[in-house]
């Protein structure tokens, strides 16, 4: 099993970043799929999750609005769209996939970085 992280990097406030998440080993389609954030020192984030089928997203309140949450089932991957980055949300992002509620599968990530 694994979960891929790629498409951090450094953005300027106000950037945009696309991360993506891609997942082989396990049945992508069956499972709902979440990303999250942390920053050093801090507990991790939930950022935004989606169902399984792709319908049903929910996001945490600081990024409504500006982040996007989407999944191709065909192509077993999960993807984040940021907008209007915040320089406090430069963190390690990272995908989980959850079942019945609880995290089974999740990945390394990939450092954004938000700086002038």
């Amino acid at each position: 099993v694994q979960l891929v992280e790629s498409g951090g990097g450094l953005v300027h406030p106000g950037g945009s970043l696309r991360l993506s998440c891609a997942a082989s080993g396990f049945i992508f389609s069956t499972y709902v799929m979440s990303w999250h954030r942390q920053s050093p020192g801090k507990e991790s984030d939930l950022v935004a999750s989606i169902s399984s089928a792709g319908g049903i997203t929910n996001y945490a309140d600081s990024v409504k609005g500006r982040f996007t949450i989407s999944r191709d089932n065909a192509r077993h991957t999960v993807y984040l769209q940021m907008n209007s980055l915040k320089p406090e949300e430069a963190a390690v992002y990272f995908c989980k996939a959850l079942r019945g509620g609880i995290d089974v599968y999740w990945g390394q990530g990939t450092q954004v970085t938000v700086a002038s």
